[in-house]
């Protein structure tokens, strides 16, 4: 496989759920417009929901300049059905919980079965009203209303948890103060300092306030999703030759774990047009092959930074020379993302020749020189199925896919770009 030109990922799908979630809270007359808006399936649930919510939000479509005129939230006639996206369920509940009326939410059966309680527990600390249906997961219902401060400390390191609690905090218009064991995404902190809001970090410890602040209207280029460009890299990384210019990549050091590993294991990333973008760091990504990938240990610290990335960590861990093994440490959190990503990634690897297991929360791949060959199960999950289809771009790989559409939640012209660039993956399902 050898691959050449310039690519470009599509919008970070984090960034756009945050943009979407806080302009709709925007206050006074004008219209908040985002480019480079991730159109994905995910980010559409968001855009859905909060249209239900009195939001007036133009059409999501790639290349688009999308518009957001907020309005005051009103309760929403039906149930707010958040699709595949966890992200949207969590951060949303959070903008509910200070809205005094009673919404209910749901998802599709991969989400109903994805855990609700570590946002809600400290939701109903701070007062909001939320009624379980049928345990810790979708449905349920909330009941926003009065807020009073709270101080947390978050049992695992979850953007999703913090967010959701300084979204509360300013739709409830009280203090809160968060603490973390390892350091998550930081986009909605940087986004409440961009709009202006009092928001501060010292110590590990996140306090905002928000007093009598009104998020402004306000205009933002959405960069490349630094999980979406990392299939591209690992690609280039594993070609036998050429390179690939990876333009547009936020590199927020809260997200380039998946680089530092890479570089560990001896692939050549250069960072090029280092540039600020909106308060998130941007820029463009220069990939050489790699002549020998090795094996290395990711520890537990790491893994906040690289969590959606370690499909495709654990593909390239399989091609290490010299039979070396890469042991991902406390990765456990895989088992309640859209599949269970720990298992089905040992799974799926030893189905295509590879020699990998999960013990306890750790992963172990060991690396081989052999064409991977058979079919994986993705369970329509997209990092799944964008990890194995880079594995099967190799030469000799004969990787088959159970299926490829779920690539749409986050990355919908992933297939386009992987042959673009050169791959001469063959890919079934």
């Amino acid at each position: 496989m050898n691959v050449s030109g310039v690519v470009r990922p599509p919008g970070d799908k984090s960034i756009s759920h945050r943009a979407l979630l806080v302009s709709a809270l925007a206050g006074g007359r004008g219209t908040s417009e985002f480019t480079g808006l991730l159109a994905g399936e995910d980010v559409k649930s968001t855009a859905r929901v909060l249209r239900q919510l009195g939001v007036e939000i133009s059409t999501l479509r790639d290349g688009a300049t999308v518009a957001v005129r907020a309005k005051r939230l009103t309760s929403p006639a039906s149930r707010l059905h958040c699709g595949n996206s966890g992200t949207t369920a969590r951060l949303l509940l959070g903008v509910l919980a200070g809205q005094r009326f009673q919404a209910r939410l749901t998802g599709d059966a991969s989400l109903r079965r994805r855990p609700m309680r570590r946002v809600t527990e400290p939701l109903r600390a701070m007062g909001a009203e939320i009624r379980e249906e049928r345990g810790d997961s979708l449905p349920l219902s909330i009941r926003g209303g009065r807020l009073h401060p709270v101080s947390y400390t978050t049992p695992v390191a979850s953007a999703q948890v913090k967010s959701a609690l300084l979204l509360a905090a300013l739709t409830g218009n009280v203090a809160v103060t968060i603490r973390e064991p390892y350091r998550s995404r930081d986009h909605t902190e940087r986004l409440f300092v961009h709009l202006g809001l009092d928001l501060r970090e010292r110590q590990s410890v996140i306090s905002f306030q928000p007093s009598a602040q009104r998020v402004p209207p306000f205009h933002l280029a959405v960069p490349g999703d630094a999980s979406s460009a990392a299939f591209l890299v690992a690609a280039a990384a594993l070609a036998e030759r050429g390179e690939l210019l990876v333009e547009n990549v936020g590199v927020n050091p809260t997200r380039t774990g998946f680089l530092v590993v890479l570089e560990r294991m001896g692939a050549h990333v250069e960072r090029l047009n280092l540039r600020d973008q909106g308060g998130e760091p941007v820029a463009d990504l220069l990939v050489r092959s790699a002549a020998q990938l090795s094996g290395t240990a990711v520890s537990a610290a790491e893994i906040p930074t690289l969590v959606d990335e370690v499909p495709i960590l654990a593909v390239l861990a399989s091609r290490a020379g010299g039979g070396a093994e890469t042991v991902f440490r406390e990765v456990g959190e895989l088992r309640v993302k859209e599949s269970n990503r720990l298992e089905l990634v040992a799974a799926n690897l030893r189905a295509v020749g590879v020699e990998a297991e999960a013990r306890g929360n750790d992963l172990h791949v060991r690396g081989t020189e052999r064409p991977p060959r058979g079919r994986v199960d993705t369970a329509r999950d997209h990092r799944l199925a964008m990890a194995f289809a880079v594995l099967g771009a190799l030469p000799g790989a004969e990787v088959e896919l159970s299926e490829r559409k779920s690539v749409a939640i986050s990355y919908p012209a992933f297939f386009a770009d992987l042959r673009r660039i050169g791959s001469n993956a063959r890919h079934r399902g």
